[in-house]
């Protein structure tokens, strides 16, 4: 009794001065804190705006925005990518020459060139690249599905426990009792917005299934900003398909509630399909799958090249060549995307494209399920309309496709948005193509679209009320972070 005296008489007078001090030592800490966040802010955020959106958001909520930069904003991916070999990942960090064939119009050898240093892959002869609306590319898929014999490979980013992913788990099943190696990779965040998610369902069926960057652990959680947006499947290493679809029952149900568009791929461009798919799968689990391509090499006139971007190695890539293509562009540029909020850098080079008497034709949706994206949209198209792009609304369903054509010749397709999240955040997959008689499909598919949308003019955006602007304005300075 007499010493737990003594230490309580010994601990007074230095807790009365910490009680006397506390608010100054908090301050004192908070701002350290603050300081070490906003430090890391500012030497490895490429974007300006972002690490001055972070700053700001650091210092109006001391310890919170700390806490949120830590989370949201530290890109942890990079360092686990070095344990990722050439190898396994099928790709090159450095910008080397890849010796591959031209594309026929001379002004896109230039893009080809550079997409080549950027991917560390070649462009290759002999695909097959067949376009689909969301329900003929499910029903595809199935048929695929059933008819494998050796593997299926797949990943996406949402796969729905409803009308659409349900028949797919039953086909998946089937092909894994029937001896096919089945691989199924879902995003950690995708494969929560169905309750209850497909992951038990797919593993009571005896599907090998795996979730990208998943985990409920504390020290995990700083990855739960980064996401696996990839849309792949690989059917008996022979097959792809690849685009912007998600599995989900809203693409057939009656009415439809989403439009999409979705491709067939055959031929030796599969083969980077498997690339990306073999270095994801290996990233989550540490399984080596084979990538070796197993089809004809003669299936169809498209010159095609996987683009595969992220957060990791291949940070970049995606938008460097979007910029290649717009700086390439002689005649037309045109862009079916449901979320567009592009950076400062891509809104100047599509505007100087508009300047350089390119036309330059953007179809979005009149009504878009992300409302904060939709309204950073707004405040920042009038800038780009008032330049000659011809903007259109299009109709409901919402259409989450996701195409880019140039000079009726190029065409990219694939997960990629043309917003913050998928050019900085997300890992995305895009296929690259090159061939005259794709790009007149894929513009007659954009005719479609245009024909049942609204042309917007720079008089209608500007009548837009005050208020409207000014949260219009408010959810384009969150951009960063959308």
């Amino acid at each position: 009794m007499e010493q737990t005296d003594r230490v309580w008489g010994f601990l007074t007078p230095i807790g009365k001065q910490l009680y006397e001090y506390w608010p100054g030592l908090a301050a004192g800490f908070s701002l350290l804190v603050a300081m070490l966040a906003v430090s890391h802010a500012v030497l490895n955020k490429r974007d300006a705006r972002a690490a001055a959106a972070w700053t700001g958001l650091i210092f109006l909520l001391p310890l919170i925005g700390a806490a949120l930069y830590l989370l949201l904003g530290v890109n942890r991916i990079q360092r686990r990518a070095r344990q990722l070999t050439p190898d396994v990942t099928g790709t090159s960090v450095d910008l080397v020459p890849v010796i591959q064939p031209r594309p026929r119009p001379g002004h896109l050898h230039t893009l080809a060139e550079l997409s080549g240093r950027l991917t560390g892959l070649p462009l290759l002869n002999g695909n097959a690249v067949t376009t689909l609306e969301a329900p003929d590319a499910l029903a595809d898929m199935m048929a695929a599905i059933d008819a494998a014999e050796d593997s299926i490979y797949l990943a996406t980013y949402i796969f729905g426990n409803d009308a659409a992913g349900r028949p797919l788990v039953d086909a998946l099943a089937a092909a894994a009792r029937r001896g096919v190696q089945v691989r199924v990779l879902i995003d950690g965040m995708g494969a929560l917005y169905t309750f209850p998610s497909i992951v038990r369902r797919l593993r009571r069926r005896g599907v090998l299934v795996e979730r990208f960057l998943y985990s409920l652990a504390p020290w995990r959680m700083p990855y739960m900003n980064l996401r696996n947006h990839r849309k792949v499947m690989i059917v008996d290493r022979q097959v792809g398909f690849t685009g912007g679809m998600n599995l989900r029952g809203g693409y057939v149900s009656e009415p439809a509630s989403i439009r999409d568009l979705h491709a067939r791929v055959e031929g030796p461009a599969v083969e980077h399909l498997l690339r990306s798919f073999v270095a994801d799968w290996y990233f989550t689990c540490r399984e080596h799958l084979n990538a070796d391509y197993a089809g004809s090499l003669e299936c169809g006139p498209v010159l095609a090249r996987g683009i595969s971007a992220g957060p990791d190695a291949d940070l970049g890539k995606r938008r460097l060549t979007l910029l290649a293509a717009i700086g390439s562009a002689q005649h037309e540029i045109r862009i079916v995307t449901p979320y567009f909020v592009p950076d400062q850098t891509l809104l100047t080079a599509l505007q100087l494209a508009c300047m350089r008497g390119v036309r330059v034709e953007l179809i979005l949706p009149g009504r878009n399920n992300m409302r904060l994206v939709h309204w950073a949209s707004l405040h920042m198209l009038p800038w780009l309309v008032s330049d000659g792009c011809e903007l259109y609304f299009s109709a409901e369903p919402f259409d989450h496709t996701k195409v880019m054509t140039v000079d009726g010749n190029w065409s990219l397709l694939g997960s990629g948005n043309w917003d913050a999240r998928s050019l900085r955040l997300n890992f995305e997959f895009d296929l690259e193509c090159y061939d005259e008689a794709l790009a007149e499909t894929l513009n007659r598919q954009m005719d479609i679209r245009r024909a049942n949308a609204r042309r917007v003019s720079l008089e209608d955006m500007q009548s837009q009320g005050y208020l409207r602007r000014l949260r219009n304005g408010f959810a384009y300075v969150l951009e960063p972070y959308l």
